[in-house]
């Protein structure tokens, strides 16, 4: 898969060198390439803000440094182009999966300041993405957790491709609570069942479990 993440500030996207993420990248497994908006400006500061049309606080993305700037990471537009913006949809495990499995090929565009000029969106974009009922300052940190949210579907980036089929929000629940060495810690001991061996127990076990933290934290899955 490659995302190609165009942005006003490219450096806060060296996270993406690390972990999981940056060794997939190493290995040829997954291509990250970001892009500065920036350069694409004609203006002659390479400004890529401005005042909205109608008055309101803060400065809008102008259109030309977007549209000129998607048209050439994507010319003959073969990628998904996705906006961040907390007036997308709302991202879950299911539309990750869906977009891992379909696409081979991402744009994703960082929003800042109040946002991007309409135009540019409605001549680039293809589907308005949100990671929350909540603002942020810019789109960079919510284009990182897409990323890191496709990566995991994408072969070989994890050891096992059971992992995702077994964490939260894959099954409608919240995932089961995990242990490992040493089977005592501060008095609290790792629960018997699973210390014995017995498959079927401890698929029972496991479930009643994710039941339980899913009904205490987050209930609203139970009625999805």
């Amino acid at each position: 898969m490659r995302i190609d993440i165009l942005t006003l500030f490219p450096e806060m996207f060296s996270a993406l060198n690390s972990s999981i993420i940056g060794k997939a990248v190493e290995k040829g497994i997954l291509e990250i390439n970001v892009v500065d908006i920036r350069e694409y400006s004609t203006d002659p500061h390479k400004k890529c803000d401005d005042y909205p049309f109608g008055g309101g606080v803060g400065m809008v993305m102008t259109p030309q440094p977007v549209y000129d700037c998607i048209q050439a990471v994507d010319p003959d537009h073969k990628a998904k182009r996705i906006y961040m913006s907390p007036k997308g949809k709302i991202l879950k495990t299911a539309l990750v999966s869906e977009m891992a499995k379909n696409n081979d090929r991402l744009v994703i565009l960082c929003g800042h300041y109040e946002g991007v000029d309409q135009r540019a969106l409605d001549l680039c974009i293809d589907e308005e993405i949100s990671i929350g009922d909540y603002v942020l300052t810019g789109g960079e940190l919510a284009a990182m957790v897409l990323t890191d949210a496709l990566a995991r579907y994408v072969p070989e980036v994890l050891h096992s491709a059971e992992s995702t089929d077994e964490e939260s929000f894959s099954q409608g629940l919240l995932e089961y609570p995990q242990y490992t060495r040493p089977r005592e810690f501060k008095g609290i001991s790792v629960p018997d069942v699973l210390l014995k061996g017995n498959h079927a127990d401890i698929v029972d076990w496991r479930n009643e479990e994710a039941i339980k933290i899913t009904v205490k934290n987050r209930p609203d899955m139970l009625e999805d």
